[in-house]
């Protein structure tokens, strides 16, 4: 009798865990259904048009978007610009959950929450920053007057973009590489970065992934040989320095043993005016570097 009722007791433990146990998992079941139904069940933003909710998108955005995309979502080091109303991963309200909420395998676009910059947002916070980013679309989707075919020529020709400037592996390594240029960036900071290319010096648009990327600084570096290097800094800490030089050349200095070494934020890219590069020419460059942008795929 004794063993009948230690083997009741058994059982019955058993049972309790096993019901214990689908409780628990009936109910995570059951919340993430519920989160199912509410971030992807609805093909459109229910907040759509809300000028209050766009307001409050925009601070999410601030805290978790704008690290890569930038303010205003104009593109950033990382990150495509987000005004374009054409979306490289489907432009309906869905798609652009979707994007936020799951992230893009292989990107540097990560999981809702993944990161350390900003925090996890809630489906509400995620539909009200689709709406800030509609807000701030710009509704003319026309194309730019400019011929990208002309554009090339002037790339790789007259203008010599090519010589510092790589697209899709062709060209030099000594200023960022335009691949994605066009995608990642707006058309007001394409004609700027020509205009004026030291008023916002340009990141590594190839580095996706790391955490700062290296902006392109002017480095002026003498040994204690009198032998003197220029080019653009990779990478740096308290005591190195990593450069490419002007004849794209690596180099690796212990800042304790140069002679002289200075930063400037002046950038080695020549500063292009209307009378060396017409508003015509212009267009045609960058109507190239959009045309290339959009074939190939920006970074996400």
């Amino acid at each position: 009798m004794k063993l009948s009722i230690e083997s009741n007791n058994g059982t019955s433990r058993r049972a309790l865990a096993r019901r214990l146990f689908f409780s628990i998992l009936a109910a995570i079941l059951l919340s993430y259904c519920g989160f199912c139904s509410t971030a992807k069940g609805q093909e459109k933003n229910p907040l759509a048009g809300d000028p209050k909710s766009a307001k409050l998108g925009e601070s999410q955005f601030r805290a978790n978007c704008a690290f890569c995309h930038g303010l205003g979502a104009k593109g950033g080091g990382r990150g495509p610009d987000l005004t374009r109303a054409q979306k490289k991963h489907g432009n309906a309200d869905s798609d652009l959950f979707r994007t936020i909420n799951d992230g893009v395998p292989g990107t540097s676009m990560p999981q809702n929450g993944a990161t350390q910059q900003g925090v996890g947002m809630t489906p509400d916070e995620i539909w009200q920053v689709i709406t800030y980013i509609r807000s701030v679309e710009v509704k003319n989707t026309g194309a730019l007057a400019g011929n990208p075919a002309h554009g090339k020529e002037l790339f790789y020709g007259s203008i010599g973009c090519s010589t510092c400037h790589m697209i899709s592996g062709k060209g030099g390594r000594l200023g960022p590489d335009l691949t994605a240029a066009g995608t990642a960036r707006s058309v007001d900071y394409l004609k700027e970065s020509v205009r004026a290319p030291s008023k916002r010096l340009a990141q590594g648009i190839s580095e996706a992934m790391k955490e700062f990327s290296q902006e392109y600084e002017t480095v002026s570096v003498v040994t204690q040989d009198g032998t003197a290097f220029q080019g653009v800094v990779l990478n740096e800490d308290s005591f190195t320095i990593q450069m490419l030089d002007v004849r794209e050349q690596i180099h690796s200095f212990d800042k304790a043993q140069l002679k002289s070494y200075e930063k400037t934020r002046t950038s080695l890219m020549p500063a292009y005016d209307a009378k060396t590069v017409g508003e015509k020419d212009l267009d045609d460059l960058i109507a190239y570097l959009l045309k290339i942008g959009s074939e190939q795929g920006g970074p996400q």
